[in-house]
């Protein structure tokens, strides 16, 4: 822990600018002791997973799900954790989504409620499994571009919690991810909810 704790940022982040997510992955495993990747199989989502599990078959896969995900992420979720046998730890609300309905509701993004929620669906389920499972290293598929906080991180940056987030694909474009996809012969799906985010360029607390 404590040599991933002294980690110069910065430094890193520039040697690894060039260097493929399979090198990056690579060089990260050999000094991470609990590492995780987490997930909700949004688009592009099957890329950093078969990155990882490529280089590291047994990792931990941590799966918050909202409850309010679509017929087709669910039923990719579905195929993506079987074809790359995925050690799927499923984190969930402990309020059914049927019994919010009926007390919370889905409030807009402008209505008070809100917070409420995206604390319920989403950031009590990934306390409780950070929590659990106290990982040293986080792999996510953040990329410059999609967030004016994520434009402000790089490959290799820290969360609040201290835990080392490794972002393998930070430099990479849709078109590229692409090829990479179609390299790798993997299946993507774009219909795709985010009940917390709504509008794809906000944060909803995880990352932030």
């Amino acid at each position: 822990m404590g040599k991933i704790m002294n980690l110069d940022l910065e430094k890193f982040n520039k040697e690894l600018r060039d260097k493929s997510p399979e090198e990056i992955i690579s060089w990260v495993t050999e000094f991470a002791k609990n590492p995780i990747i987490t997930t909700n199989f949004r688009p592009y989502e099957v890329a950093i997973l078969h990155a990882v599990t490529s280089v590291k078959k047994d990792i931990k896969v941590i799966w918050c799900d909202t409850g309010y995900n679509t017929v087709q992420t669910y039923k990719h979720a579905e195929l993506l954790i079987s074809t790359l046998n995925l050690n799927i730890h499923l984190y969930t609300p402990k309020q059914t989504v049927a019994h919010r309905n009926v007390v919370l509701g889905v409030p807009s993004i402008d209505d008070p409620k809100h917070t409420l929620f995206t604390e319920q669906v989403k950031l009590e389920p990934f306390s409780r499994a950070m929590k659990e499972h106290q990982p040293d290293v986080w792999f996510t598929n953040l990329r410059k571009g999609q967030t004016a906080f994520r434009d402000s991180i790089g490959i290799v940056s820290k969360s609040k919690d201290g835990i080392l987030k490794i972002s393998p694909f930070y430099h990479w474009s849709d078109e590229e991810l692409d090829a990479y996809l179609i390299e790798n012969q993997l299946p993507n799906e774009f219909v795709y909810f985010d009940p917390t985010k709504v509008e794809s360029n906000r944060e909803c607390g995880l990352h932030s």
